[in-house]
């Protein structure tokens, strides 16, 4: 039974994740909460996770989600459901849209997208945010220092260096200062 349940869940979140992962972590936050697979906490710890290690948050979020609640065969399930969608999507637009590029339709709908897209992925940094920041309806002002002085390192790089801070280096910095602030 939690085969199915993961797969139609993570199918639903496939089918409707335009816009790639980040896009996605709203809607995979709103199964996996009505499903009662994981706490808002421990779904905040996944997320964290899942965008630090290599390859694509969504279907990383499906791998690590299936595997809590059903081992590999659920990884396995919920990796393809989330899958699926996209896959046959793209290989249906594919031969379909090569001659639809320069229509105004097509590109105004893709413009109204694309405006989804940033409002879902804006939506979902304010939620984790605030998740991070509040505990329990009080602010949590070690949290908000080092969101702070995260947002300070990567927004002064940029003038200071005169070049964009990896994201990578962003991570190790996150890292180290959450160990030195919270203790290995």
């Amino acid at each position: 039974m939690i085969l199915l349940e993961l797969f139609l869940g993570f199918l639903r979140v496939g089918c409707f994740s335009f816009g790639g992962g980040y896009a996605a972590v709203a809607l995979i936050r709103e199964v996996v909460l009505s499903h009662g697979w994981m706490t808002e906490e421990m779904l905040s710890y996944v997320i964290a996770v899942s965008e630090s290690t290599p390859g694509p948050i969504m279907v990383n979020l499906a791998t690590y989600i299936g595997s809590s609640q059903a081992g590999v065969p659920g990884a396995i399930v919920a990796t393809f459901a989330v899958v699926l969608p996209a896959f046959l999507i793209i290989l249906a637009l594919m031969a379909v849209l090569r001659r639809f590029t320069e229509n105004p339709w097509v590109k105004a709908l893709l413009l109204g997208l694309k405006a989804c897209v940033t409002g879902l992925i804006l939506a979902t940094a304010l939620e984790m945010l605030a998740s991070n920041c509040l505990k329990g309806g009080t602010p949590d002002l070690t949290a908000v220092l080092l969101t702070l002085a995260l947002g300070g390192i990567y927004f002064g790089f940029k003038p200071v260096f005169k070049k964009k801070l990896s994201p990578i280096a962003l991570i190790a910095i996150a890292a180290a200062l959450g160990m030195a602030v919270y203790g290995v």
